[in-house]
């Protein structure tokens, strides 16, 4: 467990880092943007290693109903996070369409996943997009919903969100991880 929470702690310091302390960052210069990116994925790295190594310790068990809503949920968070890149119609609706998306992914795996390294990912994860949410609000409380795209935007979007849940399950299974149910 301690590679894993020591992941999940990377990867908020790694993230906040250029809110919470902006003139240490703002010295760094570009050389920051390369450090912060070796910091998220060691972070992920730490994660990924960590959640694999850790003992099942159970809170509440696996519900077939749940694997269903946990699917439509990240169809969901994938076109979250391809729409704001695209700048689709949502995009221009939700102000961190991003940080919406890993809170509606982490939402999901909770829902199918009650054990502690679990609980401990994503719930850590969720605590960190609702945590950015809040700093950079206040650190912007102003914003401005971007301008309309073309409407070959939203197809762009959702034609992204199919092939990378796609992707992203076949990953699973490979991983011995049957998301469908």
């Amino acid at each position: 467990m301690t590679l894993l929470i020591l992941g999940v702690v990377l990867w908020w310091a790694a993230h906040l880092f250029k809110r919470v302390m902006p003139a240490q960052r703002a010295a760094l210069g570009d050389k920051g943007k390369g450090i912060a990116a070796v910091l998220v994925l060691l972070s992920v790295v730490l994660m990924v290693i960590g959640y694999r190594a850790a003992p099942y310790i159970e809170f509440w068990p696996r519900m077939t109903p749940l694997v269903g809503i946990n699917n439509l949920l990240m169809v969901f968070a994938f076109y979250l996070y391809a729409a704001s890149g695209a700048k689709t119609a949502i995009a221009r609706r939700i102000r961190h369409p991003q940080l919406t998306a890993v809170k509606v992914w982490a939402i999901a795996h909770l829902l199918v996943n009650g054990d502690l390294a679990s609980i401990i990912l994503f719930g850590g994860i969720l605590a960190w997009s609702v945590v950015s949410v809040i700093v950079i609000n206040r650190a912007e409380p102003n914003w401005v919903p971007p301008a309309p795209g073309p409407a070959r935007k939203e197809v762009t979007a959702i034609v992204a969100t199919v092939v990378v849940v796609g992707i992203v399950m076949m990953i699973h299974n490979w991983l011995g991880i049957q998301p469908w149910g």
